[in-house]
């Protein structure tokens, strides 16, 4: 199987982890997750993060085909409109991106959002198949956590998402609109069944109690044997019984409302108005 370079760039700030995936025969690349940074005190956007992964892949001499989101994400907003225009690349998620839409489009009364994904490049489907150079990768649906969650298997490496996090950690929340823990629990055995020395990468890590390090590699076989949620010895009933009961105790993420909704546009953030400041909606006893 083909072993593609991976460089991680982690976010503390949203403990999320961005990954620059490249072949390393033909210098092509295709970028994970990347992140905008964003203080939701003052409303203020910065490039920091991805300005960092544009520094790399032009230090590298990459040439990026792919801009690749795991899911909408609620706690951090994508940073792939401001790599795309320095960087190029085709952005691409799961299908499942129009139940999310369709959504949180009258959560924000956005009457003008297209429902059909089209903010995307590309759309992949379940098994859908994609290149990285000479790198083959392929598109497992894995929702549960959103209806839009995919997990890109590419070469020897599997990009996860939320779906999983470290075995001493768990896995993710299902509690939005659209999950389920019984779906998740599902996908995750898809993820579970490719081969042990599979190298998998997390979205994020908040770093398990008694662990001092962050870390977001970890391999299918470590997962299977160790994970806290769904190791080999749990059945989907318990999983599905725990999960649920954890979610009722969690509170919503900080940047969930400006994220969903820049996110599902793909990382636009939305049109200045007749002052030339941009603004985001707060929806009042909505959620």
């Amino acid at each position: 199987m083909s072993k593609p370079e991976v460089k991680a760039f982690f976010d503390e700030a949203t403990f999320t982890v961005t990954y620059v995936v490249s072949d390393p025969t033909t210098g092509r690349a295709a970028i994970i997750d990347p992140v905008l940074d964003f203080e939701a005190a003052s409303g203020r956007t910065s490039t920091a993060s991805a300005d960092a992964v544009v520094a790399y892949v032009k230090k590298n001499r990459l040439e990026i085909d792919w801009i690749l989101e795991t899911h909408v994400h609620a706690d951090h907003i994508s940073g792939a409109p401001c790599l795309k225009e320095q960087l190029g690349g085709q952005t691409a998620i799961g299908k499942g991106v129009t139940a999310v839409q369709s959504t949180f489009k009258n959560v924000f009364n956005l009457a003008g959002l297209a429902t059909d994904g089209s903010q995307f490049d590309h759309l992949f489907d379940d098994g859908d198949t994609f290149e990285v150079g000479n790198v083959s990768g392929r598109v497992i649906a894995t929702p549960g956590h959103t209806p839009a969650c995919v997990t890109y298997v590419i070469g020897d490496t599997a990009f996860v998402g939320d779906t999983l996090f470290m075995p001493d950690f768990g896995t993710s929340r299902t509690d939005f609109p659209g999950g389920s823990a019984a779906q998740l629990y599902g996908s995750i055995q898809r993820i579970l069944a490719l081969p042990d020395d599979t190298r998998l990468f997390m979205c994020h890590d908040y770093k398990a109690p008694g662990r001092d390090e962050f870390a977001w590699e970890t391999t299918v076989a470590a997962q299977r044997d160790g994970n806290i949620h769904i190791n080999k010895s749990v059945s989907e009933k318990t999983f599905v019984e725990t999960r649920e009961s954890r979610d009722r105790q969690l509170g919503m993420p900080k940047l969930l409302l400006p994220a969903i909704q820049v996110n599902i546009r793909a990382g636009r953030l939305p049109d200045a108005e007749n002052n030339d400041i941009r603004y985001l909606k707060i929806p009042i006893d909505a959620i």
